[in-house]
């Protein structure tokens, strides 16, 4: 299974995710926006060094409402910071913002050298405490998804409303039951 954490507006539980996935060996893949890799190059290379950063567009718009003009330009925007923070090329990954893509949009991507890349289970961390979510329901809800291939979508960032990192707090958990059940974990590389 693979886990991925997209960063885009803040990196307030950055530094515990990346510790615990080090710290239990780990890898994960990233998608950050283009404003996330600008704001936090030292912790994007942080990201790359323990798998894939993929590309989140520059500041996560609803691409599907964007002219194709704009559309290339997030992109590129973002592939850019990236690539200045890691040194190396977010391609072939993307991941579309809000999960919003059309026939349309995917093929502007697949242009620019890209493939969309979903998840199965969303652990509904970033919704926080003010949106009814703990750090067990992360747990029993990422858990509860357990199939071989499964990608799951969790954040780096915290909960505007309540400041809560819940992903973070629940991943030594979610790596113990997936082991426990025994399931070991890739990067998106692994999975092409």
């Amino acid at each position: 299974m693979a886990l991925t954490f997209d960063g885009g507006a803040g990196s307030q539980g950055a530094a515990s995710i990346l510790s615990t996935l080090r710290a239990q060996g780990v890898p994960a893949s990233f998608f950050v926006t283009g404003q996330f890799a600008t704001a936090n190059p030292a912790l994007v290379r942080q990201m790359a060094a323990v798998g894939p950063v993929g590309n989140h567009t520059w500041d996560h718009p609803h691409l599907t409402t964007l002219s194709d003009s704009a559309v290339r330009t997030e992109v590129s925007r973002a592939e850019s910071a990236v690539r200045a923070a890691t040194g190396r090329t977010p391609r072939p990954f993307f991941r579309f913002p809000f999960g919003e893509s059309s026939s349309h949009t995917l093929t502007l991507l697949h242009a620019a050298g890209y493939g969309a890349v979903g998840w199965t289970t969303d652990s509904l961390g970033w919704k926080g405490t003010s949106g009814g979510q703990s750090v067990d329901s992360v747990v029993a809800r990422v858990l509860a998804g357990r199939t071989p291939g499964q990608v799951v979508l969790m954040h780096v960032g915290a909960n505007p409303d309540d400041g809560t990192t819940l992903d973070a707090a629940a991943l030594a958990r979610v790596i113990a039951g997936y082991r426990a059940a025994g399931y070991g974990f890739t990067t998106l590389d692994a999975l092409r």
